[in-house]
């Protein structure tokens, strides 16, 4: 039987409810995950889901404290889809890369659940998991502990930040009316010809490297960045 976790003493809970059959605390975040997927995470809220289920919102209060905290169970269960592997001293950093592009993928799988991750604390258990997975994978690697202990921190940030960036232009192409196609070829296009029209003697590297500087997928230029992180990770490692 899986150890009770303890509950942040910063953060408002409850205890779902034994006594309420029809709800119950999987019910109500499952159907948050749902909204979320369809409508992004503004669109979450207690009324929302409550509306979904063909209830009033007092019946959720049973179940779940408030929106912070359906918003961190929606999350945590969002994290279960992330799978850690068994630390591999020798494919230390293949390992970090591996979970590092599983949690890019899920995050944006799911519209702007990344958001929720910024400025907070990880303590579910399935963000704890990931957490102590990080550490394991970096510890069996020879990434010294401190430096392990900060990396987590990056890594996370880093992916998140990514991850939320890209719903920001989801947005963008959303609101323009526009098919995706036709978005990013106008917007993308106005960059361009932005960084092209600088005056050359004052910018004379952006624009002489515009094309460089817009090559790339969202998921390409992920990955070189967690090539630069993970690369400058092993230089941590004590040499023997």
């Amino acid at each position: 039987m899986t150890d009770a976790m303890p509950v942040p003493s910063w953060k408002r809970t409850r205890q779902p409810a034994s006594s309420r059959v029809a709800l119950s605390r999987d019910v109500i975040v499952d159907t948050a995950i749902m909204i979320l997927d369809r409508d992004g995470l503004d669109g979450v809220s207690m009324r929302r889901v409550a509306e979904e289920l063909g209830t009033g919102a007092a019946s959720l209060y049973a179940h779940v404290a408030n929106k912070d905290e359906l918003l961190e169970l929606a999350h945590d269960r969002i994290m279960s889809e992330i799978e850690v592997p068994v630390p591999d001293p020798a494919h230390w950093q293949d390992q970090l890369r591996e979970i590092a592009m599983q949690s890019f993928r899920v995050y944006t799988s799911h519209r702007d659940i990344a958001r929720v991750s910024l400025a907070s604390v990880p303590t579910g258990p399935n963000a704890l998991r990931i957490a102590e997975g990080w550490l394991a994978i970096m510890l069996a690697g020879g990434v010294p502990p401190k430096v392990a202990a900060f990396a987590v921190d990056r890594f996370a940030l880093y992916i998140a930040a990514d991850a939320f960036e890209g719903t920001l232009y989801d947005k963008l192409y959303q609101e323009s009316g526009q098919s995706r196609e036709e978005f990013m070829e106008s917007y993308f296009g106005s960059v361009r010809d932005f960084f092209q029209n600088l005056p050359a003697d004052r910018f004379p590297l952006l624009t002489r490297h515009v094309n460089e500087l817009m090559e790339g997928t969202s998921e390409e230029r992920f990955e070189f960045g967690l090539d630069m992180l993970i690369r400058s990770l092993g230089t941590y490692v004590p040499t023997t």
